[in-house]
């Protein structure tokens, strides 16, 4: 049975006639006559009585026309649910993202934009550091993540570029560093600081450690924290400074004062990444819409 077989047969019990289901969808008598009979054989039930005043529906053809439709009505809706997929303009997306990039402008604005343009994609966000996305994106928990690179890319994940952050000194309001506007590194000696352990990002860890000795100056960790929010929350209770991405800048904390580092630099280029071999269509829009 092929799905022409309802539409010969809907024709006909619409219309009553052979004849007048030939007109409307252009298919020769004799080929919907003999598309019925073939339908009835493989039902083992006549659909149609033959009586001198046309054709009428036996109580098994209006039974099955009304599952006919239906059948078809779900067919077309498949139909148009899979070009919707194919679009990009229906499914699901799942996007990680370190949280301090979602307070940039072009991050939150790239969310934004997706959904008026592709209402009908799920967005699940999803907070995570950079190393965490990289594992989940690989493991295909997540489509794609705003991710800060540093080094190369895990295999088979590719990154589009999206912007370059850098670091910024955060210090406690009552600190004398925080009414500058600039410092040196050799001014943050001896100075009680809050990190995160290297563990969260081994290679950002290493990578400010190290710019931090070229310019002489070697941190007094005395807190660790697994987030800059909590690090922050911590440079705020009067704790300790701390060396941050500069994207914390869009969302200052109470009590803590952003001062630049005059002659410490830490480059923290933002991408979205994503798997290289992915099949998601509403991930390409996305990406195409980033770009």
């Amino acid at each position: 049975m092929e799905l022409r077989h309802l539409r010969y047969f809907i024709a006909v019990a619409e219309l009553r006639s052979v004849r007048a289901a030939s007109e409307q969808l252009h298919v020769t008598q004799p080929a919907i006559s003999r598309q019925i009979q073939d339908l009835e054989d493989a039902i083992g039930a006549a659909l149609f009585e033959r009586t001198p005043r046309g054709l009428k529906l036996t109580a098994a053809g209006t039974a099955y026309l009304d599952e006919a439709r239906d059948i078809l009505t779900r067919v077309d809706a498949a139909n148009r649910l899979a070009r919707r997929i194919a679009d990009g303009v229906h499914g699901q997306l799942r996007i990680g993202f370190v949280e301090n990039a979602a307070w940039i402008g072009i991050v939150s604005q790239a969310f934004s934009t997706f959904q008026q343009t592709a209402p009908d994609v799920a967005l699940e966000l999803t907070p995570m550091n950079t190393p965490e996305q990289f594992d989940a994106i690989a493991a295909g928990q997540l489509d794609g993540g705003f991710c800060y690179r540093l080094g190369t890319l895990p295999q088979g994940i590719t990154g589009v570029p999206v912007l370059e952050q850098n670091v910024v000194l955060a210090v406690p309001q009552g600190w004398p560093l925080g009414c500058k506007d600039a410092v040196l590194a050799s001014e943050l000696a001896g100075k009680p600081f809050i990190a995160f352990p290297r563990r969260i990002y081994p290679a950002y860890y290493d990578r400010l450690l190290s710019a931090c000795a070229e310019r002489g100056l070697t941190l007094d960790i005395r807190q660790e924290a697994s987030t800059e929010t909590a690090i922050l929350s911590l440079v705020s209770a009067g704790m300790g400074a701390a060396i941050v991405n500069a994207a914390n800048r869009h969302r200052p904390p109470a009590r803590v004062r952003f001062v630049e580092l005059r002659d410490l630099s830490v480059p923290l280029p933002l991408e979205f990444c994503f798997l290289s071999a992915h099949t998601n269509a509403a991930l390409n829009r996305f990406i195409a819409q980033l770009q």
